[in-house]
C-alpha cells in the first residue's frame, strides 16, 4: 500500500482508506458487528490503516464498532471522524429526516455551534475508546453558525489534546477560504468530498483549490454505492433509497455497466483485478486526491479494496476510463421522462 501526506500535516494516510459508513447499520440495514470488526482488522492488516467514521453513521454505532476494533491496535490506525450533524439537538439548520435501524424517526440538523461540537467530540472519544482523534472534520457546513466560531472551538479542542488535525467536509470553495482564514497558522488538513467517475463536480473549483492550498482531499462514495462495481445489474431489484436515484434506474444502470464493460473490464483483465479495484485506482490517481474511502462489511471486501492501493494504471488507461464516463447520460428515457423534465423546467 502506498501512503501520502494529508495536506501540510504530519498524518500519513493510505491511498485506499476504510470507510465505516456501512458498518453503522443505518442506511444499509443492521450489520453484523463481529463481521464488521473482522473487516476492520483485515483492512489494517492489508495496509488500509486510516478509518473514516462519523457519529451520524448509525447514530453512534459505527464509532462504537470502530472502537471495538481498535482495542489493542490503536497505534496502527489513523482515526478520522466528524461532527456537526445532530439527531438529538433541535438547534441549527434542518437537513433531512430519516429512520434508524429500529425504525425510529429522527430529524437531522446541521449544528456546528461551539458547544455542540465540544459535546460531540467528547461523545466520539468515549464511543471510540481513545484519547485523541487524529482528524476531526465538520461534516456539513451549518449556515446558522459562523465558520470562524466553529473552527475556533475545534482549535481549543486541539490545544487540549482532544484532536490532532482539523478538516471539513462538503464545503464550497468560498467556505474553504473562510475555514483556512479561521484556522490562522494551523493548516487546514483536509476536505472530504463526494468524488467518482459519475460525480466529478469538485474538479471545477474545490479540487484545484485544494491543490493550490496544499489541502488533502478525501474522496467519498468512489464506487457510487456499489454501482461502479459492475455487480448492480438491470435485473437486480433495488429496495433501498438508491431506487430513487436516476443513476440506479434500469436505464442508468445499463449505461454505467456498458461503460464498465467497454472501458474498465479490459484494463481489469490486464491487471488481474476486479472492476471495483480499477475504479478505486483511477479515483486515487486523480490529481489532488489524497485517499479514497472504500466501505466494506466483510474481510474479503476489505482486502479487495486495499489491494486497489497497490495498482498503478498507465496514463492511457486512466484517460480511456475517464473519457468513457464523461457526459454519460443517466437520465430516464422515454416519453414520461421527457414530460417530467419539461414540467421541472417550468
Amino acid at each position: 500500500m502506498r501512503f501520502r501526506s494529508l495536506g501540510q500535516t504530519e498524518l500519513r494516510v493510505p491511498e485506499v482508506s476504510f470507510g465505516a459508513w456501512a458498518i453503522g447499520g443505518w442506511y444499509w440495514g443492521k450489520s453484523d458487528d463481529e463481521r464488521s470488526v473482522a473487516a476492520l482488522h483485515a483492512a489494517l492488516d492489508a495496509g488500509s490503516t486510516a478509518i473514516d467514521t462519523a457519529p451520524m453513521y448509525g447514530f453512534g454505532h459505527s464509532e462504537r464498532v470502530v472502537g471495538r476494533a481498535l482495542r489493542g491496535v490503536r497505534e496502527r490506525a489513523v482515526v478520522m471522524t466528524k461532527a456537526g450533524l445532530r439527531w438529538d439537538d433541535p438547534r441549527g439548520e434542518l437537513f433531512f429526516e430519516t429512520a434508524d435501524a429500529d425504525g425510529r424517526r429522527w430529524r437531522i440538523h446541521k449544528n456546528s455551534r461551539p458547544d455542540s461540537l465540544r459535546d460531540e467530540v467528547h461523545a466520539s472519544l468515549e464511543r471510540l475508546g481513545i484519547e485523541t482523534i487524529d482528524l476531526l472534520q465538520i461534516h456539513w457546513p451549518d449556515s446558522t453558525t459562523p465558520i470562524a466560531d466553529s473552527l475556533g472551538a475545534l482549535l481549543e479542542l486541539r490545544a487540549e489534546g482532544k484532536l490532532r488535525e482539523i478538516g471539513v467536509s462538503n464545503f464550497s470553495r468560498a467556505q474553504l477560504d473562510d475555514a483556512e482564514r479561521a484556522l490562522g497558522g494551523v493548516p487546514l488538513a483536509s476536505t472530504q468530498e463526494r468524488y467518482s467517475l459519475l460525480a466529478r463536480g469538485i474538479e471545477r473549483e474545490v479540487l484545484p483549490w485544494a491543490r493550490e492550498h496544499s489541502v488533502g482531499v478525501l474522496a467519498y462514495s468512489p464506487l457510487e454505492q456499489g454501482l461502479l462495481t459492475g455487480k448492480v445489474t438491470t435485473s437486480r431489484e433495488i429496495r433501498d433509497d438508491r431506487s430513487r436515484k436516476e443513476s440506479f434506474s434500469p436505464a442508468g444502470r445499463a449505461a454505467v455497466n456498458a461503460a464498465l464493460v467497454e472501458a474498465v473490464r479490459p484494463i481489469a483483465e490486464r491487471h488481474a483485478a476486479t472492476l471495483a479495484q480499477i475504479v478505486l485506482a483511477w479515483t486515487a490517481a486523480r490529481p489532488g486526491i489524497t485517499t479514497v474511502l472504500a466501505g466494506a462489511r466483510t474481510p474479503e471486501q476489505a482486502r479487495e479494496n486495499a489491494a486497489a492501493g497497490e495498482l498503478s494504471l498507465t496514463p492511457p488507461e486512466l484517460d480511456s476510463i475517464g473519457r468513457a464516463f464523461e457526459g454519460l447520460d443517466l437520465r430516464p428515457r422515454g416519453l414520461l421522462a421527457r414530460l417530467s423534465r419539461r414540467l421541472l423546467r417550468r
